[in-house]
């Protein structure tokens, strides 16, 4: 029987994508993700507070570029994907990170609920013709509705 890596998660953006493009012309975006639980009172009265668990995103090729115009600090967004986890050593000490590499993200809630790109950008977003509310898959480059 094989394994299966998948993540699946909904929660709020935490800050804007930093995108870099790499030698070869590929985009790399990373953000961070919040995710979380909400609180309760226990039978004897004691209170359980909120627990909020911050998840490192990062997205490949198109949609980091997608991404880029797109995904704004504090969005509710669906993301979906498979867990790695990095290692590497700085000045003698071995440190490590997992990420959730997303390989197909859908805008759920938008703060002001207007989806406009950046001002900054240049470019025609490739979403002029479809619905805002609609998955991003990774792996076609296509936006499924």
């Amino acid at each position: 029987m094989s394994s299966v890596n998948k993540v699946i998660l909904i929660g709020n953006v935490g800050k804007d994508p930093d995108v870099r493009y790499l030698d070869k012309g590929a985009a790399i975006a990373n953000f961070s993700l919040a995710t979380t639980e909400r609180g309760y009172t226990m039978q004897n009265g004691t209170q359980v507070p909120d627990r909020t668990e911050w998840h490192s995103i990062v997205l490949w090729r198109n949609l980091a570029e997608w991404a880029e115009k797109y995904i704004r600090k504090g969005m509710k967004i669906y993301v979906e994907g498979k867990l790695q986890t990095r290692t590497w050593e700085k000045d003698g000490a071995r440190h490590s990170r997992t990420e959730v590499i997303a390989e197909n993200i859908q805008v759920l809630y938008r703060p002001n609920d207007n989806p406009q790109p950046r001002a900054s950008e240049n470019q025609t977003p490739a979403t002029d013709n479809v619905d805002f509310d609609e998955t991003f898959d990774n792996n076609g480059s296509d936006f499924l509705i």
